[in-house]
């Protein structure tokens, strides 16, 4: 089994990278879904987060209010620390579970683990590979102020809660280049696709009496 981190600046191309690695075969596990489910009503997950931020980040129906939530983390970087101290431990030990799902399906299964905050949780080092995708914060911004109708001072929290780009990049064994249309970063990862698999089939070869 190959493990590849995958992380990238919000709204530096991420996610249109996860879909097309899930398209040529690769097991996606998605860390902001685990995020998700592991704020889910009822969680344990989600009690520790209102005990930790107070009943006024739950909706009327008991569901977590992302919007207001994201209000009080973003912008406060010991607040946004208490959140992942809850919610990163939850979400590693639910990626482990898919992983180890997915390998025993197929031992040389490629899982991709979909990490926004790979750089800041120091997860790293765990992987065969990581995957960096790459676009100026600047660019970024603009993107979030264009597509996802959040304030530019909204999305200059979101982006300054994140790792520095210089960060992301000191990790990356792989960049890919996010600051070009989908179909260009679509065909970079079927470049990369198509690399790793030549390299699996080395390997492989070189195993073999």
């Amino acid at each position: 089994m190959q493990r590849i981190g995958l992380t990238g600046g919000i709204a530096a191309g991420k996610s249109v990278a996860a879909q097309r690695l899930t398209e040529l075969g690769a097991v996606v596990i998605d860390a902001d879904q685990l995020a998700r489910r592991a704020l889910a009503p009822g969680s344990q997950g989600l009690e520790d987060v209102v005990a930790e931020f107070g009943p006024s980040i739950l909706t009327s129906d008991g569901e977590l209010d992302r919007p207001g939530l994201a209000s009080i983390v973003f912008g406060d970087r010991a607040a946004l620390d208490r959140l992942n101290a809850i919610v990163h431990p939850i979400v590693r030990r639910l990626a482990a579970e898919l992983e180890a799902a997915a390998a025993t399906l197929d031992p040389d299964a490629v899982v991709v683990h979909d990490i926004p905050l790979l750089v800041e949780s120091g997860q790293t080092g765990t992987f065969h590979l990581v995957v960096v995708v790459d676009a100026p914060a600047v660019l970024r911004v603009e993107r979030l102020v264009g597509t996802r109708e959040m304030s530019r001072d909204e999305a200059e929290a979101r982006v300054s809660a994140q790792a520095s780009d210089a960060e992301r990049l000191e990790v990356a064994d792989v960049v890919l280049d996010g600051t070009g249309s989908d179909a260009n970063l679509r065909s970079q990862i079927d470049d990369l696709w198509a690399r790793l698999a030549a390299e699996r089939a080395a390997e492989a070869a070189a195993e073999r009496p």
